[in-house]
């Protein structure tokens, strides 16, 4: 993939530690690097957003959660493989292997893998990413970049400018050992 040189650019600031917004399917979101607890850590703080909560990581390719799927049933990555990349958030077991600044109090994480070209490209140079929408807690959405820059006041390290991907609403949520929806698209 012969990358533009602003999400090259924007792989960096997350490789450094670093905060930024990118467009996503359907609102604006924040992200960095999930091995990262300092950079988790700051992200959460912007947000006004407890830990306990856990987080979404978005990759670009199946393969890139690979070390949480590898030893999953057959059968649970059935739905998976069926539905990524798009619009599909699954909450999969993380048996440990994400620090609990992802996972927050649960068993589970979220896990989607974008259809965005935009977070497909940057997660291809930086692998998964946080992906949880930008706005304060309690706050509407971000649906435009004015909008971001009005919440966090340049706070962040970077914006990866982009169009949102055409969807009205944030992904399906479901859980993986259940199939129950936990938040309607």
């Amino acid at each position: 993939m012969n990358s533009s040189w602003r999400v090259r650019h924007m792989a960096g600031v997350v490789r450094a530690g670093g905060v930024i917004a990118y467009p996503t399917e359907a609102v604006w979101g924040l992200g960095c690097d999930p091995w990262s607890e300092a950079a988790v850590l700051r992200l959460l703080g912007l947000k006004s957003r407890p830990m306990r909560k856990g987080l979404i990581l978005v990759a670009g390719s199946v393969a890139q959660f690979d070390f949480l799927l590898h030893d999953l049933p057959a059968d649970w990555l059935k739905p998976l493989s069926s539905s990524w990349p798009g619009p599909n958030t699954w909450l999969v077991p993380h048996q440990n292997r994400l620090g609990e600044w992802i996972t927050g109090e649960h068993d589970s994480v979220a896990l989607r893998v974008s259809d965005h070209p935009l977070i497909a490209e940057l997660c291809a140079l930086t692998g998964p990413l946080v992906s949880t929408s930008a706005n304060p807690a309690g706050r509407p959405s971000a649906r435009s970049r004015l909008r971001v820059e009005q919440y966090f006041h340049g706070r962040l390290d970077g914006v990866l400018g982009g169009s949102l991907g055409g969807r009205r609403n944030p992904s399906l949520i479901r859980d993986l050992a259940t199939g129950k929806v936990i938040r309607p698209s």
